[in-house]
């Protein structure tokens, strides 16, 4: 995420306050009013509240151990609906940014410095047109570990893919239950192709689309479809047909990531 229009602390603490401004640096900033500032970009409302999020926690108004506003704050702030700020919330948690703390609140974890690697993943996560982009990355490494598990895979490996398979359809009624099979079928397919940097490239990309994927299994019809194309690529898999392994994968990949641009991922 651009940091150009960011100063740094050491850049803060000596540039004198804008004419404009009454506070003088030495002054603590609250973080709402900083929301406040920015105006709406072109990003969805939850893309733009978390980038917006982001920017109030890499700067100079918040430290480890501080509590966020209030949800109905954060509304009132920034001019959008209480589902935005759950969802940018929740993307910041699965992150590790931040922890919400039952009847408490919600906190920032991490400092600035550790915070700063992970911008390429927060951009990731909350702009559409770059989640979309991952999503045909991740497709491409799916479709090479497909076709690098059908090159002749144990026998237990392919009884374990299975399980899996069989896993997510007992947890059809369990969105939560399905997600943890479905990622677990995707992490043993890689660790079936024999290439730790792809299953290290696939388990990141996976990871980054986590918040995504949770939004996508709402509707059953879907969860059906995606089982079915699991089958496929296990079946392909065990019939140690690479071609056919690489062309389920693909087929899987593609409704995926038509699921993924049709989410939803605004509310009221």
């Amino acid at each position: 995420m651009p940091e150009t229009s960011r100063p740094s602390r050491s850049d803060s603490a000596a540039a004198p306050a804008p004419a404009s401004d009454p506070r003088t640096p030495s002054e603590p900033v609250d973080p709402l009013d900083l929301l406040r500032r920015d105006a709406q970009g072109s990003r969805s409302p939850s893309g733009s509240v978390a980038s917006r999020l982001l920017d109030v926690l890499l700067g100079d108004s918040m430290r480890p151990g501080d509590r966020l506003p209030s949800e109905r704050r954060l509304t009132e702030a920034m001019g959008v609906g209480r589902s935005a700020i759950r969802e940018a919330i929740s993307a910041l948690e699965v992150l590790g940014v931040v922890e919400t703390r039952a009847g408490s609140g919600t906190y920032l974890r991490a400092s600035t410095s550790e915070l700063l690697p992970q911008t390429l993943s927060w951009s990731l996560l909350v702009d559409q047109d770059a989640t979309e982009d991952l999503a045909v990355v991740r497709g491409a490494l799916e479709r090479s570990a497909a076709q690098e598990a059908a090159r002749e895979p144990a026998a237990d490996q392919v009884a374990r893919l299975e399980e899996l398979v069989a896993a997510q359809e007992a947890a059809r009624g369990d969105a939560a239950a399905y997600i943890e099979a479905d990622m677990a079928f995707h992490q043993h397919l890689a660790a079936m192709a024999g290439n730790p940097i792809l299953a290290a490239l696939l388990s990141t990309s996976r990871s980054l689309l986590r918040v995504w994927f949770e939004r996508g299994v709402e509707d059953p019809a879907d969860i059906d479809v995606a089982i079915r194309e699991h089958r496929a690529v296990c079946e392909a898999i065990a019939a140690q047909d690479p071609q056919a392994a690489a062309s389920a994968m693909e087929s899987h990949m593609r409704t995926a990531a038509e699921r993924l641009v049709r989410t939803p991922v605004d509310g009221a």
